[in-house]
């Protein structure tokens, strides 16, 4: 049995972070329901020109909603706060990702459903917590908390932002640690509570070296492009001989020597100047230079080859096709459902010896595919 096929969820969220927590809920197991308004979550009209346009079921809205049940409630009306309120009573989990204030208005706050329901576990998702009356859009967040400054090609280049929405999907995991630590102390003590995260404190919280850099040193890391501040030669975009475009990862002297080898420029590893990390790190500009210039001149499909026959960390620069199309990356992959062709992907990327994994999930559900009365 899955972990969680005992639990109820209810996700009143929309987008992305919310519903990202309850597709890893649904591939574990649990019953969620997708709790939307009439018009339906904003991300079903998300759409590519690539997409047909009669169905309700975006690509966007596709890579966070795999597993659940669609249930329509115009929470603006008594009625629809009443049906809330009963399903509210029996559920789990609780997700939401309004706006602070909002939930209070609408009867779908925590206070208010767990008066009711005290093992409820409610999930709050706000853009700069409960007291800032301000809603939360990936993009600002990138530019706010420093991410957006560090990924450009180099200082003086435009910033840019990363092409998938990172803060939800940080602000995801964090909720999602949050939701089991609080299941954990519901089965310690046998009540439920109030979980908060915010896409600004989960962006800050995964800055990382970035950050720590910063409150060490009390310089502002720079953007290097893809370069590495403290690592060299790592992360760079090289472009061999037949156009295959590579990255190298060298973490280490003994790696760097390797890649010397590989490149037959041996004498380069005996050089003060690269002998050593700090070192490189220090004559970056002259080293990169090189080794664009060599690596222009060899096959990268050989190159890579020897690299991984040395240990040494590389790899090809793909496509979002070619790395899904690649074998290992097949078990992420969910099998295309009747009606709904397309495959899905999982949110769940971590694998247990005590259950198996779902080999099937149902398909992303069509805007009130489970009409309110059929809920118990």
């Amino acid at each position: 049995m899955l972990p969680f096929a005992h639990l109820r969820i209810l996700e009143l969220a929309a987008v992305l972070a919310g519903p990202q927590v309850g597709q890893f809920f649904a591939e574990l197991g649990a019953e969620v329901l997708k709790i939307e308004p009439p018009a339906g979550d904003v991300t079903r009209t998300w759409k590519t020109p690539a997409e047909a346009a009669d169905t309700d079921v975006s690509a966007y809205f596709a890579a966070s909603n795999w597993g659940k049940k669609s249930v329509v409630l115009d929470l603006t009306t008594p009625a629809g706060r009443a049906r809330l309120h009963r399903l509210a009573a029996s559920a789990d989990i609780v997700l939401a990702s309004y706006k602070p204030g909002d939930a209070e208005k609408l009867e779908a706050d925590y206070a208010t459903l767990s008066k009711e329901n005290p093992r409820l576990i409610y999930g709050q998702i706000t853009g700069y917590g409960p007291e800032t009356a301000r809603a939360g859009y990936d993009a600002v967040l990138q530019a706010e908390a420093g991410f957006m400054h560090l990924n450009a090609a180099a200082p003086g280049q435009p910033p840019q932002k990363m092409p998938v929405a990172l803060m939800d999907l940080l602000a995801a995991h964090q909720l999602k640690e949050g939701i089991l630590t609080a299941l954990y102390h519901r089965e310690k003590t046998g009540h439920g509570t109030l979980v908060q995260v915010s896409l600004l404190e989960s962006a800050l919280a995964s800055l990382a070296n970035q950050a720590s850099s910063y409150l060490v040193t009390g310089h502002d890391p720079q953007p290097l492009g893809s370069g590495h501040p403290s690592i060299v030669p790592y992360g760079t975009v090289y472009t061999a001989a037949d156009g295959q475009r590579l990255v190298l990862a060298v973490g280490s002297d003994g790696q760097f020597r390797e890649l010397c080898f590989a490149l037959a420029r041996s004498a380069w590893a005996l050089e003060d100047r690269f002998r050593t990390n700090p070192a490189r790190v220090a004559h970056r500009a002259e080293l990169e230079a090189m080794l664009t210039e060599r690596i222009a001149q060899v096959s990268g499909a050989k190159l890579l080859a020897e690299l991984v026959r040395r240990a040494v960390p590389a790899g090809a620069v793909r496509t979002v096709g070619e790395a899904l199309r690649q074998p290992n990356a097949q078990a992420q992959l969910l099998p295309s459902a009747p009606g709904f062709p397309p495959a899905g992907l999982r949110t769940v990327a971590f694998h247990a010896a005590a259950w198996e994994r779902v080999s099937e999930l149902t398909p992303p559900p069509a805007l009130g595919q489970l009409p309110a009365t059929d809920v118990a």
